[in-house]
């Protein structure tokens, strides 16, 4: 029993009492029996507001206005939320039973406010890496790990492992779910396609509520209409739209608090990663961190910071060396040398520099990563625009000499200005589409002298594996986690940089002709690993590699700017490099780069990684698989048809003391858009769009008890 206040504040409520009239009185008889005692309602008598008691949760009658026979509304609490669904219909009830079903939704809304969700704090995100029940952030914590130290579910019971439940996101808006789910006390926050965001509840499944973005005809994605995951903090969700656009929703409702323009969509600018909560240890302030995609466009790429409260940005950094960042709303510093010599001159065109500058791409599209420890955000930069090299290089000049600074590389950014406090850069003028967006894993580990080193983990689409120091950005290590790599021998680890094989970057069109001669590269632009993040073992200190073993034939085109045109200057086409396989999930040895197991899947692999402490290895595969596997050996343990690909991160939580697993599921992407042969086999793969969920069953249970 919840003694509750009516709130005169909610406007059901408000208009179901002003429709009694200003002096009308009733008879509230009491549970226990007692005799009834007037109480007066109405404009007039709003001092006599009572307290009152309830004693159910279960839906309230439809309540209407005398003055609106059509028009109806029924609330319903559920797990401490009121939805609200209207409906027709006819008649008006008698003032007495008006009256009744006025204060019946008083007690109903006020159950529903004792009992909503409590707020997510800092500290609760801080210890997100730590938490068994909640999953808080993109990378189950701010290290990015994806580690759960769960073991209820583990390498001896997995076999046993059912379905929960499953919820399906509905009408024809399918194609691909690349969704993280993200779990706070007891509801489950996951995006879908097309901007879309549902809230479940972790236990049943059932829908709390939705919000489904209202999209232009006009958005430019590159690689699909997907929606990596969002972000949680005090009483609202965050997520990216399709068209440029960060909202905050309340969390308990769906309700839009803020909506936040940050690009024109019309040029290319998008969103689908997951944003990133901070707490800046100079300031104290939590920011939430976002970046923008859009490089196949020409646009700029940047990092924002937003006061999570009211959506005003704090400060934003471009990743194109030159351009201005801006803080508090004003012009602050360029990013890096203002005259970016990375970048060729062009005293004919209006900037002073080639055309290439202004739309230079570097987009850091996935989720950043944060060091309290450095207090440094540390996130991936994007490919540079165009694609073609030649375009970025001078006239008749060396490639080599223009590195296209700051892009396809890694950034440790400070989160009180947005200043760039180190950079490294995986792929030097970048011809290839190697971008460096790949999550970036923050690990320990001990050198061959014993040291500590607090580094990041990152497996870069180029196909090789870097090592690096956190605290400054200087490489440890480098080595390939896929085979065949053509186009660079190895990285040189005093200097950082790649050597490159000859004749690997595509040589511009001789003169007369639109297309270069082609060019076979491995990796493709697709990469050895793509978006899809790898998983850490505090356990084992293996990391759990994602990848594909194919390759393409590329080539230059000529190419010049256009807004929201795309930007390429190269064509190609992605074949097969192996006929047993396509996928390749390896377990890789950070320390020495040795694979201590793999397993291979005919299709490409596109899912993220999940590992826990249950000794286990969680990931999907293209063909509609959910796999679990022993992360010491690489057997596969455990695997469930969900009826289309999967292609997103799991993830774990306890609640009332079981393991759950949680995965998206819904075939589409990049591959089918851009992956030529690949795109072919992966056809016959049916398209979805739902959220399944798996457990131990309830006889495990009984059984370990015995």
């Amino acid at each position: 029993m919840l003694a509750a206040r009516t709130d005169w504040q909610n406007p059901a409520l408000g208009a179901c009492i002003s429709s009694l009239g200003t002096r009308f009185y009733y008879h509230l008889r009491h549970s226990t029996g007692s005799k009834a005692k007037s109480v007066g309602l109405g404009k007039y008598s709003r001092h006599s507001r009572d307290v009152f008691r309830v004693r159910t949760r279960g839906a309230l009658p439809i309540i209407e206005s005398p003055g609106q026979p059509d028009a109806a509304a029924s609330f319903e609490s559920t797990k401490g939320i009121a939805t609200m669904t209207t409906r027709s219909h006819p008649g008006t009830p008698r003032p007495l039973a008006l009256a009744v079903q006025c204060l019946t939704l008083a007690g109903s809304l006020a159950l529903a406010a004792a009992v909503q969700a409590k707020p997510v704090s800092w500290e609760d995100i801080a210890k997100d890496h730590l938490s068994t029940e909640n999953v808080l952030q993109y990378g189950m914590g701010t290290n990015a790990q994806r580690w759960s130290p769960l073991a209820q579910v583990n390498e001896s019971n997995v076999f046993k492992l059912t379905p929960a439940w499953s919820f399906s996101f509905g009408d024809e808006k399918q194609r691909g779910q690349e969704s993280q789910a993200i779990v706070h006390d007891g509801v489950i926050y996951v995006t879908g396609s097309y901007s879309r965001v549902f809230a479940l509840d972790a236990k049943t499944g059932k829908r709390l509520w939705s919000y489904s973005h209202r999209l232009p005809d006009d958005i430019r994605p590159c690689c699909d209409v997907v929606n990596r995951g969002a972000a949680i903090y005090g009483d609202k969700i965050y997520f990216g739209t399709l068209d440029a656009r960060v909202v905050a929703l309340n969390k308990d409702t769906g309700k839009v608090v803020w909506n936040k323009k940050f690009g024109d969509h019309g040029a290319g600018y998008t969103m689908t990663g997951a944003p990133t909560l901070v707490k800046d240890a100079k300031t104290g302030k939590v920011l939430l961190v976002h970046g923008s995609s859009g490089d196949e466009f020409g646009v700029v790429g940047k990092l924002f910071a937003r006061d999570p409260d009211t959506g005003e940005e704090v400060w934003m950094r471009p990743f194109v060396e030159g351009h201005m960042g801006r803080l508090n709303g004003k012009d602050s510093t360029p990013t890096g040398d203002i005259k970016a010599p990375s970048w060729p001159d062009d005293p004919n065109h209006p900037t002073g520099k080639k055309e290439a500058w202004s739309q230079g791409g570097g987009a850091p599209w996935q989720s950043a990563s944060f060091d309290p420890e450095t207090n440094t955000i540390i996130v991936g930069a994007g490919n540079p625009a165009p694609w073609n090299g030649w375009e970025r290089t001078s006239d008749g000049g060396d490639p080599k000499d223009y590195d296209s600074l700051y892009t396809s590389g890694q950034v440790g950014v400070d989160p009180s200005t947005g200043e760039v406090k180190w950079f490294y850069q995986h792929t030097p003028n970048d011809a290839w589409d190697f971008s460096g967006n790949n999550e970036l894993v923050l690990f320990d580990y001990k050198d061959k002298n014993g040291k500590t080193v607090k580094a990041t983990a990152h497996a870069d689409r180029n196909g090789f594996f870097y090592v690096v120091d956190r605290k400054d950005g200087k490489l440890q290590n480098a080595f390939p986690f896929v085979d065949g790599i053509t186009w660079a021998s190895h990285i040189d680890l005093k200097t950082g940089r790649p050597v490159e094989n000859e004749g690997q970057r595509p040589p511009k069109p001789e003169p007369g002709e639109k297309h270069g001669k082609s060019v076979e590269v491995s990796p493709p632009f697709l990469g050895g690993k793509n978006w899809n993040p790898m998983a850490y073992s505090q356990d084992t200190g293996l990391f759990y590699v994602p990848a594909n073993h194919w390759k393409e034939d590329y080539w230059t085109e000529e190419v010049s700017y256009k807004k929201g045109s795309a930007y390429l200057g190269q064509g190609f086409r992605i074949k097969r490099m192996y006929d047993d396989h396509v996928g390749i999930l390896r377990a890789m040895d950070p320390t020495t780069g040795k694979v201590a197991w793999e397993h291979k899947e005919k299709l490409p692999l596109w899912a993220g990684v999940l590992a826990t402490k249950g000794n286990l290895v969680f990931t999907g595969t293209s063909d509609g698989y959910f796999k679990a596997f022993n992360a010491k050996t690489g057997d596969e343990l455990w695997k469930f048809q969900t009826g289309s690909g999967v292609i997103s991160p799991p993830i774990t939580w306890e609640q009332d003391g079981e393991q759950y697993i949680g995965v998206t599921v819904g075939y589409g992407g990049a591959v089918p858009l851009w992956g030529g042969d690949m795109a072919v086999l992966t056809k016959p793969v049916a398209q979805g769009g739902s959220f399944w969920v798996f457990k131990l069953p309830e006889w495990e249970k009984k059984t370990a008890k015995r």
